[in-house]
């Protein structure tokens, strides 16, 4: 069941979900919600840290 929600997350969250992969995106690791004018392209693998990134 988690491997299923895993990749789940990674076909809508565009495979993202390390901070180190968020890192060299150019975005950022943002607990909760992503910050105003930004938009979430991903995870950051822990549980309601979101990868944001300006567009």
């Amino acid at each position: 069941l988690l491997f299923l929600c895993v990749f789940s997350l990674l076909g809508v969250f565009g495979g993202i979900s390390d901070p180190v992969t968020c890192l060299k995106s150019g975005a950022i690791c943002h607990p909760v919600f992503c910050p105003r004018r930004y938009k979430q392209i991903g995870t950051c693998g822990l549980p309601g840290t979101k990868c944001c990134k300006k567009p």
